[in-house]
């Protein structure tokens, strides 16, 4: 057996303490932070630490820089909102320098770790170089965890003292709830453009489901391996006999029954409802039969994963399936995780995310982690219990 050693493992008064967060944040056009989420839950692991007498290294990416400094990929906009000194760079002797001058419970941002190629490469000489900013590591970047980056990865490898963060910790534990022990009846929900990004989540969640709920486009791909009329409406047609295999399958596939549709996704005074979608529409929701059906699953779930919106989530009133699906997880008496941009952002506006057990900021790692995956920057955190 093995366990997560946790920050709350580690000595770490007094020492340097070099803390992998994600504060991969979306900036306004302005160059402000137009969404702080993911600042905010880093804070209580950064706290944590920097209450415990640390002198905090706090490191993370922004977008997708070619591997070299780009002032748009800069995280001085991150260090504005969280009123932070902001290194020039994220390793050399300046800012060996400026960490050798942090007192007890300081904290200094790094600049950008992929302005550096050897970060995306795991490269040895680039751990090394961020190894001699710290005495203790905790990575708290779930949403990165799937990469094995210099920083995710092999730092935990050379620093002595390594652990996870409280938001790590809480992915791992939510997401190997509803992966290895989940509580039955078991529903998921799979929503978005195409099966194909999908398709190992969806197969790995099938193998343990009572019901896996089909919305988004990716739903008229099943309904077309049924033989159903689709109209316009997106699918993968290489993807048809995967459909029918997985429809074969013991575990109930709960596909719409009924439609909004219109030709395409700006014809919102066109939308209507529909049992069969007609020639020149597009279906862009799932309808109130639909809806119904899906209610009916989860009022009796005792455990629920949400991935994805049921419809062109976007443009209403194309949203008013996926803002129902949230409404329906937040009235769950079961252990409700939602993961997803679009499907936290419906949690969000329908102002239920208090009444959902755990809301998972991961992406693609959190995908990844319930296909079966061992995500590197987990593993590497790993001790023998």
């Amino acid at each position: 057996m093995t366990r997560l050693r946790s920050v709350r493992d580690l000595r770490l008064a007094g020492r340097r303490v070099f803390i992998r967060a994600d504060l991969n944040v979306p900036l306004a056009k302005d160059g402000s932070v137009a969404d702080d989420s993911r600042i905010r839950a880093s804070m209580e692991t950064l706290e944590f630490v920097r209450k415990a007498g640390a002198r905090v290294v706090l490191a993370s990416h922004l977008g997708r820089p070619k591997a070299a400094p780009e002032p748009k990929f800069s995280l001085a906009p991150v260090a504005k909102h969280m009123k932070l000194a902001l290194a020039l760079d994220c390793v050399g002797p300046e800012v060996e320098a400026r960490v050798s001058r942090l007192k007890d419970g300081e904290v200094l941002l790094l600049e950008n770790l992929r302005f550096h190629a050897g970060e995306e490469k795991n490269a040895p000489k680039f751990v090394a170089e961020l190894a001699k900013l710290c005495d203790v590591y905790v990575n708290d970047a779930f949403g990165t965890a799937h990469r094995a980056h210099a920083s995710t990865e092999g730092l935990a490898h050379v620093v002595a003292d390594a652990g996870a963060g409280f938001l790590l910790e809480r992915e791992v534990e939510a997401l190997s709830k509803v992966r290895d022990s989940p509580e039955h009846p078991y529903v998921c929900i799979l929503g978005g453009a195409k099966v194909s990004d999908k398709l190992a989540v969806l197969e790995s969640l099938a193998a343990r489901a009572d019901t896996v709920v089909i919305g988004g486009a990716m739903a008229y791909t099943f309904l077309l391996a049924k033989g159903e009329s689709v109209g316009k409406s997106l699918v993968e047609s290489e993807l048809v006999d995967t459909a029918k295999r997985l429809l074969a399958g013991k575990t109930e596939l709960l596909l719409p029954v009924d439609h909004v549709v219109a030709a395409n996704p700006d014809d919102a005074a066109g939308a209507r409802t529909v049992d069969r979608i007609p020639d020149g529409t597009m279906a862009l929701d799932v309808g109130p039969r639909s809806r119904a059906a899906i209610e009916s699953r989860l009022t009796a779930a005792k455990t629920v994963f949400w991935n994805g919106p049921l419809g062109f989530f976007e443009k209403p009133p194309f949203d008013a399936g996926t803002r129902a699906v949230a409404e329906m997880l937040a009235r769950s008496s079961g252990y409700t995780v939602v993961g997803g941009g679009d499907s936290l952002a419906a949690v969000h506006a329908a102002g239920v995310g208090a009444r959902i057990r755990h809301l998972s900021t991961g992406g693609g790692a959190s995908l990844e982690f319930l296909e079966g995956a061992a995500l590197p920057g987990v593993e590497a955190l790993r001790v023998r219990a």
